[in-house]
Protein backbone atom coordinates (compact mmCIF):
# COMPACT_ATOMS: atom_id res chain seq x y z
CA UNK A 1 0.00 0.00 0.00
CA UNK A 2 1.49 3.58 -0.97
CA UNK A 3 2.88 5.10 2.38
CA UNK A 4 0.69 8.25 3.33
CA UNK A 5 2.60 11.24 2.80
CA UNK A 6 0.51 13.29 4.64
CA UNK A 7 1.49 15.60 7.66
CA UNK A 8 0.53 12.71 10.16
CA UNK A 9 2.96 10.76 8.81
CA UNK A 10 5.31 13.20 10.54
CA UNK A 11 3.36 12.05 13.94
CA UNK A 12 3.80 8.87 13.26
CA UNK A 13 7.65 8.94 13.11
CA UNK A 14 7.67 11.28 15.91
CA UNK A 15 5.58 8.44 17.75
CA UNK A 16 8.10 5.64 16.87
CA UNK A 17 11.46 7.66 17.54
CA UNK A 18 9.74 8.21 21.19
CA UNK A 19 9.11 4.34 21.36
CA UNK A 20 12.29 3.11 19.64
CA UNK A 21 14.17 5.56 22.31
CA UNK A 22 12.39 4.48 25.17
CA UNK A 23 12.39 0.54 24.92
CA UNK A 24 14.90 -0.05 21.64
CA UNK A 25 13.87 -1.75 18.40
CA UNK A 26 13.29 -4.90 19.86
CA UNK A 27 11.01 -4.77 22.52
CA UNK A 28 9.16 -1.79 20.57
CA UNK A 29 5.71 -2.21 19.77
CA UNK A 30 3.11 -1.17 16.95
CA UNK A 31 0.59 -1.21 18.97
CA UNK A 32 2.19 1.20 21.17
CA UNK A 33 3.37 3.20 18.65
CA UNK A 34 -0.40 3.99 17.31
CA UNK A 35 -1.16 4.91 20.78
CA UNK A 36 1.15 7.26 21.05
CA UNK A 37 0.15 9.16 17.34
CA UNK A 38 -3.99 8.48 18.41
CA UNK A 39 -3.78 5.95 15.57
CA UNK A 40 -5.47 2.15 15.35
CA UNK A 41 -3.16 -0.01 13.92
CA UNK A 42 -4.81 0.30 10.25
CA UNK A 43 -4.03 3.77 10.19
CA UNK A 44 -0.78 3.03 11.32
CA UNK A 45 0.03 0.34 8.31
CA UNK A 46 -0.86 3.10 6.03
CA UNK A 47 2.31 4.47 7.16
CA UNK A 48 4.77 1.79 6.82
CA UNK A 49 5.00 -2.26 6.29
CA UNK A 50 6.28 -3.16 9.31
CA UNK A 51 8.20 -1.72 12.18
CA UNK A 52 11.28 -2.57 10.92
CA UNK A 53 10.27 -0.29 8.09
CA UNK A 54 9.84 2.32 10.43
CA UNK A 55 13.25 2.17 11.45
CA UNK A 56 15.01 2.55 8.55
CA UNK A 57 13.34 5.42 7.59
CA UNK A 58 14.04 6.64 10.87
CA UNK A 59 18.06 6.29 11.07
CA UNK A 60 18.17 6.27 7.20
CA UNK A 61 18.98 10.09 7.13
CA UNK A 62 21.89 9.81 9.45
CA UNK A 63 23.91 7.50 7.71
CA UNK A 64 23.36 8.98 4.37
CA UNK A 65 24.70 11.97 6.20
CA UNK A 66 28.00 9.68 7.31
CA UNK A 67 28.00 8.12 3.68
CA UNK A 68 28.20 11.46 2.28
CA UNK A 69 31.15 12.91 4.53
CA UNK A 70 32.85 10.00 4.21
CA UNK A 71 32.91 9.81 0.50
CA UNK A 72 33.47 14.24 0.15
CA UNK A 73 36.35 13.55 2.75
CA UNK A 74 37.97 10.79 0.22
CA UNK A 75 37.47 13.17 -2.26
CA UNK A 76 39.24 15.72 -1.11
CA UNK A 77 42.10 13.52 -0.11
CA UNK A 78 42.30 12.40 -3.38
CA UNK A 79 42.40 15.56 -5.00
CA UNK A 80 44.93 17.39 -2.03
CA UNK A 81 47.30 14.55 -2.99
CA UNK A 82 47.07 14.71 -7.02
CA UNK A 83 48.05 18.61 -6.94
CA UNK A 84 51.06 17.97 -4.74
CA UNK A 85 49.79 20.42 -1.87
CA UNK A 86 52.06 20.10 1.29
CA UNK A 87 49.18 20.28 3.44
CA UNK A 88 47.88 16.37 3.12
CA UNK A 89 45.42 16.19 6.10
CA UNK A 90 42.95 19.62 5.78
CA UNK A 91 40.82 17.30 7.38
CA UNK A 92 39.82 14.07 9.35
CA UNK A 93 37.08 11.75 10.65
CA UNK A 94 37.49 13.69 13.96
CA UNK A 95 35.72 16.83 11.75
CA UNK A 96 33.07 14.55 11.21
CA UNK A 97 32.44 14.12 14.72
CA UNK A 98 32.37 17.89 15.42
CA UNK A 99 30.33 19.37 12.68
CA UNK A 100 28.00 16.43 11.95
CA UNK A 101 27.97 13.33 14.84
CA UNK A 102 28.33 15.62 17.68
CA UNK A 103 25.67 18.62 17.34
CA UNK A 104 22.87 15.57 16.41
CA UNK A 105 23.84 12.93 19.29
CA UNK A 106 20.25 12.02 19.91
CA UNK A 107 19.36 10.83 16.13
CA UNK A 108 23.02 9.09 16.71
CA UNK A 109 22.53 7.61 19.97
CA UNK A 110 19.21 6.05 18.38
CA UNK A 111 21.19 4.03 15.79
CA UNK A 112 24.25 2.84 18.17
CA UNK A 113 21.92 2.08 21.23
CA UNK A 114 18.56 1.22 20.33
CA UNK A 115 19.29 -1.20 17.04
CA UNK A 116 20.00 -4.25 18.61
CA UNK A 117 17.40 -6.96 16.60
CA UNK A 118 17.34 -4.93 13.66
CA UNK A 119 19.69 -4.67 10.39
CA UNK A 120 21.78 -1.89 12.31
CA UNK A 121 22.56 -3.77 15.25
CA UNK A 122 26.20 -3.67 13.99
CA UNK A 123 26.46 -0.42 12.59
CA UNK A 124 29.88 0.37 13.98
CA UNK A 125 31.26 -2.25 12.84
CA UNK A 126 29.77 -1.46 9.18
CA UNK A 127 30.84 1.89 9.31
CA UNK A 128 34.40 0.52 10.36
CA UNK A 129 34.14 -1.31 7.13
CA UNK A 130 33.09 0.93 5.07
CA UNK A 131 35.65 2.98 6.19
CA UNK A 132 38.20 0.71 5.43
CA UNK A 133 37.03 0.03 2.11
CA UNK A 134 37.59 3.70 1.09
CA UNK A 135 41.10 3.86 2.87
CA UNK A 136 41.99 0.58 0.65
CA UNK A 137 40.75 3.09 -2.48
CA UNK A 138 43.13 5.58 -1.77
CA UNK A 139 46.38 3.76 -0.08
CA UNK A 140 47.49 2.88 -3.75
CA UNK A 141 47.82 6.68 -4.20
CA UNK A 142 49.91 6.92 -1.33
CA UNK A 143 52.32 4.23 -2.28
CA UNK A 144 52.66 5.69 -5.55
CA UNK A 145 53.31 9.64 -4.02
CA UNK A 146 56.03 7.16 -1.87
CA UNK A 147 54.29 8.64 1.07
CA UNK A 148 53.49 5.22 3.07
CA UNK A 149 57.03 3.68 4.76
CA UNK A 150 55.55 0.44 4.61
CA UNK A 151 53.16 -1.29 2.87
CA UNK A 152 49.63 -1.65 5.66
CA UNK A 153 48.26 -5.00 6.27
CA UNK A 154 44.37 -5.06 5.83
CA UNK A 155 44.17 -6.63 9.11
CA UNK A 156 46.25 -3.92 11.02
CA UNK A 157 44.23 -1.25 9.17
CA UNK A 158 40.96 -2.96 10.56
CA UNK A 159 42.09 -2.94 13.96
CA UNK A 160 42.84 0.77 14.08
CA UNK A 161 39.96 1.86 12.57
CA UNK A 162 37.81 -0.09 14.81
CA UNK A 163 39.79 1.83 18.01
CA UNK A 164 39.78 5.02 16.48
CA UNK A 165 35.83 4.87 15.28
CA UNK A 166 35.00 2.99 18.72
CA UNK A 167 36.55 5.78 20.61
CA UNK A 168 34.74 8.82 18.58
CA UNK A 169 31.54 7.70 19.19
CA UNK A 170 31.55 6.61 23.02
CA UNK A 171 30.52 9.92 23.85
CA UNK A 172 27.71 9.45 21.61
CA UNK A 173 26.67 5.78 22.74
CA UNK A 174 27.36 6.64 26.83
CA UNK A 175 25.40 10.23 26.68
CA UNK A 176 27.70 12.95 27.53
CA UNK A 177 27.18 16.46 27.54
CA UNK A 178 28.11 18.10 24.61
CA UNK A 179 31.27 20.19 26.84
CA UNK A 180 32.43 16.23 27.66
CA UNK A 181 32.33 15.04 24.33
CA UNK A 182 34.20 18.24 22.60
CA UNK A 183 37.10 17.89 25.18
CA UNK A 184 37.21 14.39 24.52
CA UNK A 185 37.48 15.25 20.96
CA UNK A 186 40.69 17.11 21.21
CA UNK A 187 42.24 14.46 23.64
CA UNK A 188 41.15 11.99 20.96
CA UNK A 189 42.55 14.54 18.36
CA UNK A 190 46.15 15.07 19.95
CA UNK A 191 46.01 10.68 20.94
CA UNK A 192 44.99 9.23 17.34
CA UNK A 193 45.87 12.01 14.50
CA UNK A 194 49.78 11.80 14.95
CA UNK A 195 49.63 8.22 14.59
CA UNK A 196 47.58 8.27 11.64
CA UNK A 197 49.84 10.68 9.88
CA UNK A 198 53.14 8.91 11.03
CA UNK A 199 51.63 5.56 9.47
CA UNK A 200 50.48 7.07 6.24
CA UNK A 201 53.84 9.44 5.56
CA UNK A 202 52.33 12.45 6.06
Amino acid sequence: MPRDKTASHSKVLAAAREEFMEYGYENASMRRIGERCGMTAAGLYRHCRDKADLFREIVSPSIQKIDEWLDAHIDRSIKTMESNEVDLWKDSEIDMMRDLIYPNMEEYRLLLTKAQGSPYENFLHDLTERHQEKMLEFLPLLYEKGFVPRRIDPKELHLLLSAYTTAMFEPVVHDYTMEDAYRCLETLEAFFLPGWKQLLGF
